[in-house]
């Protein structure tokens, strides 16, 4: 059988080639009735694209770069599937990249991605990093970069969040109007401006509520597991909260296994409230209270924006902050 290629969809419906590539592309420069036309005809002869013939011509690699902390976490788990759904629309592959936290590795991994291995990166930054000169060069470079969940702000390009301060005044406020007086918060990196602003949220709340900020309650955890255990444990011990307000899932899943061999009960001795997308939290025993972020829709609305850059030249990317709403779920973890 003929292999149907780009040439002989125009040669039938009487357009140029390049009519034809902006149309499976999605181009705005094309008209619906015109995407429509090529579209039913590419379907009904099978048409199937050559990626690596088409980067050829157009010089891309037709790949973009997802770089992030961790996979475990399964906020990024459900951002990566909102990226992956508006990839594949655009015949785009993505590349994922752990820094596993590490700063050093950040800037190796945007270094080799210098090179054109990729048409565009999404980064949300590891809790190590405290200087963006990796940023900056890359640009330089003029390769489009967009910003999801951890950001920073000192770069003229987008970024995708939650409402990190909000979420965190609303979740401690929780834990005040279920009865908790002394509450302990577990933050994130101070240099994340998630672990800032959820931070600020936490204080502000006892503020409105005029509760006193003991700073022994506040616990900088760190990226080992075993140091946040003993961490944790010592505030369970010595400073004895009745409530936790935990800024990522991990520190929450480490409360929980501390309090079942210290045999504290949740939520009667202390209650525990997390940021997590954890889809095992109403499973947990007890079920726990979260603050849940739209990932996927973050990773969707990320990779959308990335795209626009990559499809429309008079499209830059400039200095924008777009918030998605979180919902605090009330589970059995924070019960009276």
């Amino acid at each position: 059988m003929e292999s149907v290629n780009i040439k002989k969809l125009a040669k039938i419906l009487n357009i140029s080639i390049s009519t034809v590539s902006k149309a499976l592309r999605d181009s705005h420069d094309i008209s619906k009735e015109t995407k429509e036309k090529v579209i039913a005809l590419a379907n009904e002869l099978n048409y199937q694209p050559n990626p690596h013939a088409s980067s050829l011509r157009k010089a891309k690699s037709k790949t973009i770069a997802v770089i992030i902390p961790e996979i475990a976490n399964n906020y990024f788990s459900l951002a990566i599937n909102g990226i992956e759904s508006i990839a594949q629309e655009k015949g785009y592959h993505v590349l994922i990249y752990l820094t596993h936290e590490s700063y050093a590795k950040e800037v190796a991994l945007m270094r080799l991605l210098h090179s054109g291995r990729v048409d565009g990166i999404l980064i949300s930054l590891s809790s190590t990093t405290t200087e963006y000169s990796h940023i900056e060069a890359v640009q330089g470079k003029g390769l489009p970069l967009v910003f999801f969940d951890r950001v920073s702000e000192q770069y003229d390009t987008v970024s995708i969040t939650t409402d990190d301060y909000e979420s965190a005044f609303n979740a401690t406020k929780h834990l005040i109007d279920q009865g908790c007086k002394k509450i302990a918060h577990l933050m994130i990196s101070k240099h994340l401006s998630i672990g800032e602003k959820r931070l600020k949220g936490y204080l502000k709340a006892l503020e409105d509520h005029h509760l006193p900020v003991d700073e022994s309650l506040i616990v900088n955890c760190t990226n080992d597991d075993e140091a946040d255990l003993q961490l944790i444990k010592n505030l369970l011990c010595d400073k004895k909260p009745d409530g936790i307000f935990a800024a990522v899932e991990r520190y929450a899943i480490i409360a929980y296994q501390l309090c079942k061999q210290l045999n504290i009960s949740i939520p009667k001795d202390v209650k525990i409230i997390s940021f997590s997308n954890l889809q095992t939290a109403s499973l947990l025993n007890p079920s726990l209270t979260t603050i849940t972020q739209p990932a996927f829709e973050i990773g969707k609305q990320a990779a959308t924006i990335l795209f626009r850059a990559l499809e429309e030249k008079r499209y830059q990317l400039k200095n924008e902050q777009i918030v998605f709403k979180s919902n605090l779920i009330q589970r059995d973890s924070t019960a009276r």
